[in-house]
């Protein structure tokens, strides 16, 4: 029998009195603190203050729309109930200003992180993302991590002066790693945040030491384990993908995907209202991580789901990264990567040309030592060919293959509505 818990009389009573005193919360971002690469534009307005530029910035990128066709978890499969990344990112951004409303956070800020948080996602989920970064490690000796990269397209290659908060939630998101308290590190130098990002890029364990600036920031990193949790399992099972042995534990968190959202949201407000940082209860945490272990042993670790990727799509991928990095290397304009890419990025990004060249001759000491080119195509060939296989959707990565390699005998077998099992 489902089990949801409610909040306690006194943090409700505390919550409904503070509201009606207009009680602030000191350790929310306030909007006029935002700081941006460059102050002389994207001034914020009463009717578009300082966050809500960067949602309507996000919502608007080219690469916003490839959501909606890059796999969550499950791939190749043909169902409508199924999630994609689009409708898991706009659940991380439900639970995350769920839990911010309540706790009087900047839901603004809050929202333009859970919007850019996996728009650097690589087609075929995680999968797709350790081959890729197996391959640029390989070939280029750097690290490849979609959080990282979400910032690059939002930063770099579409430079679109977003906030360094919203930037460093974005790579500070890391959604497979759960702490039962989470305790911004506030800083407010894009200096820093350049140095963290080309940390990622050449520590393969860096990743895992980023904490976010802002509550703000660690309210949506743990909404993302909580926006997927549940829902990975409701997916498995609508699919019959789960073994008959499986048995998920029924923690103090529960074991739906209702019981999970609820009882996570209630259990962090519980324990963190009022407070500089996000908590939980020691049984929430041990139920959290073994929910999640659970999730990688019946489900993302599984047989069944890594077969797929073995026989198949990493080979896909190493045929594709050669190829590609061949083209880059050769700068030919009528290869497949400058026609579909270059050029693509190169015409939607013309009218930021003034802010690409304005960052270029920055002083060092005002951008880290990130890498930062007025032209895109003058990018290293290794980063042209990751940016675009990790901008591809799953579809537009398996037509591409076959238009590569049309004798090839790999291919990649969809399961359609009517497919008989």
């Amino acid at each position: 029998m489902a089990h949801y818990i409610k909040l306690s009389d006194g943090i409700q009573e505390k919550i409904i009195q503070d509201r009606k005193n207009n009680v602030t919360n000191p350790y929310a971002f306030p909007d006029e603190k935002a700081v941006r690469r460059d102050e002389s534009h994207d001034k914020a307005t009463l009717w578009r203050p300082a966050f809500v530029r960067d949602v309507e910035k996000i919502m608007h990128v080219p690469f916003y729309s490839r959501y909606m066709d890059k796999t969550q978890v499950f791939s190749l499969v043909a169902n409508d109930d199924v999630s994609r990344r689009a409708l898991h990112v706009q659940i991380v951004s439900r639970i995350a200003r769920n839990i911010g409303k309540m706790l009087n956070l900047n839901i603004d800020l809050i929202e333009a992180i859970s919007l850019g948080h996996d728009i650097g996602h690589t087609p075929f989920g995680h999968s797709g993302e350790y081959k890729l970064s197996e391959l640029y490690q390989g070939e280029c000796g750097r690290f490849f991590n979609h959080n990282i990269h979400s910032a690059r397209v939002l930063d770099e290659i579409f430079p679109l002066n977003l906030t360094l908060q919203t930037l460093d939630g974005i790579i500070c998101h890391n959604g497979e790693m759960e702490a039962q308290k989470y305790e911004p590190e506030a800083y407010d130098s894009f200096a820093v945040f350049d140095e963290k990002m080309e940390n990622c890029y050449r520590n393969e364990k860096a990743i895992s030491g980023l904490v976010p600036n802002t509550l703000e920031g660690c309210v949506m990193r743990i909404s993302d384990i909580i926006a997927y949790l549940g829902k990975d399992r409701q997916d498995a099972m609508r699919l019959g993908f789960l073994p008959q042995d499986a048995e998920f534990s029924k923690g103090a968190i529960g074991e739906s995907n209702a019981e999970i959202i609820n009882n996570m949201i209630v259990n962090i407000v519980e324990n963190s209202y009022g407070k500089p940082f996000l908590s939980m209860d020691e049984e929430f945490f041990e139920a959290l991580s073994k929910a999640k272990r659970d999730n990688y042993e019946y489900i993302y670790k599984s047989e069944k789901m890594l077969k797929v990727f073995t026989d198949t799509i990493n080979p896909m991928f190493e045929m594709m990264f050669e190829e590609l990095l061949k083209q880059a290397k050769e700068k030919d304009a009528n290869s497949v990567l400058y026609r579909h890419h270059v050029k693509y990025i190169e015409e939607q990004t013309e009218k930021y040309a003034d802010i690409k060249k304005s960052r270029a001759d920055a002083p060092d000491e005002g951008r880290g030592k990130i890498r930062r080119s007025v032209v895109y195509r003058d990018n290293a060939p290794c980063d042209l060919v990751v940016d675009y296989i990790a901008g591809m959707t799953d579809d537009y990565f398996v037509d591409l293959f076959h238009y590569l390699f049309p004798k090839s005998s790999l291919n990649v077998e969809y399961k359609g509505y009517f497919k008989k099992e």
